[in-house]
């Protein structure tokens, strides 16, 4: 049990805080709901309690993932919050569909709501609190890249570095984007059914929202698949590459792979160096590069191997021969 509980406490917090502001806001919708009658309302009510499932999944997958290697599986978990994710967006997809078909039926059958105060004051509270989990998973994807920002860039900046944030993070922040534009939806089709007598608002509001939500669906099915598979860091590969040529020692690189394993990377080294050189010197330059790719952002695991110069470059990142290093 102890082991069960360290383990939750690596696991993502911008996901577990999500999931109990969307359950919370899952709830409180629902009972809107029920004394409204309002359809954006029961689509904004199937969109928290579907984000609170799954960013509660995808909290415990990432957990789940940081376990230690064991004999059965040397390569360790990492790969679980893909899979998490994957199953996640599944829920996302289901309860997309429902949204967008009761949009539907309000557009084709539209029907009056009530309690229009009671609408807005709960898409208010909403906004609110959907806006601050889309800050902290902001600032978390500026912590994971190692950037900084003031509150008027936070947002901004996350948009640009969202491709290096860990899965989970991303499919948070994501998904409370979408989450809080919803609202703002909701918002609007409230007051103008309300005074311009256009029901159909409230559906056409309900199956953007939908629409929005089949979005993150494809974008995170996706980026979790490639996960699933073992998708390579270009980015990191490049900067390694070279690091590895900076090593005065390194003749050549016959093999460098960086593999994504859930939110760290695997990296793995073939590099060829002067056959004269003695074990003792090997062991040296080996502990030497071990150090410096082990302290890059998100590398959790580096093998080594060395050949002997064979005088062929092997390398054909061209970027990163060694002739155009100087």
């Amino acid at each position: 049990m102890s082991n069960v509980w360290s383990l939750l406490k690596k696991g993502n917090k911008p996901s577990l805080l999500a999931a109990l502001v969307n359950l919370f806001l899952g709830v409180l919708k629902g009972v809107a709901f029920f004394f409204t009658g309002n359809i954006a309302m029961f689509a904004e009510m199937m969109h928290s309690l579907g984000d609170s499932a799954n960013q509660f999944f995808v909290f415990i997958g990432s957990a789940l993932s940081k376990k230690a290697p064991t004999r059965q599986f040397p390569k360790g978990f990492g790969r679980v919050v893909n899979l998490v994710c994957l199953g996640a967006v599944l829920i996302v997809g289901i309860l997309s569909y429902e949204t967008i078909k009761e949009g539907w039926h309000q557009i084709t059958h539209p029907a009056p709501s009530n309690g229009m105060w009671i609408s807005l004051s709960v898409l208010a509270i909403g906004i609110i609190l959907e806006g601050v989990v889309l800050m902290k998973a902001a600032k978390e994807i500026l912590h994971e890249s190692n950037e900084s920002a003031t509150f008027f860039t936070v947002l901004p900046k996350a948009f640009t570095h969202l491709n290096r944030a860990k899965p989970a993070t991303k499919l948070v922040f994501m998904e409370d984007l979408v989450a809080t534009s919803g609202g703002v939806l909701a918002f609007v089709a409230v007051i103008i059914a309300h005074f311009t007598g256009f029901l159909q608002a409230e559906g056409i509001a309900s199956i953007l929202i939908g629409f929005m939500m089949f979005y993150v669906v494809g974008v995170i099915f996706l980026e979790n698949a490639r996960g699933v598979i073992g998708e390579t860091d270009e980015e990191t590969l490049n900067h390694i590459a070279h690091l590895l040529w900076e090593d005065k020692n390194v003749r050549d690189i016959q093999k460098l792979e960086v593999v994504k394993e859930g939110e760290f990377l695997h990296v793995e080294v073939l590099a060829e160096i002067d056959p004269s050189l003695t074990f003792a010197e090997v062991d040296d330059i080996r502990d030497h590069l071990m150090k410096i790719l082990l302290s890059q952002t998100k590398v959790s695991k580096v093998t080594i191997a060395f050949d002997e110069d064979d005088g062929i470059t092997n390398w054909n990142h061209i970027d990163d021969h060694p002739n155009n290093m100087k």
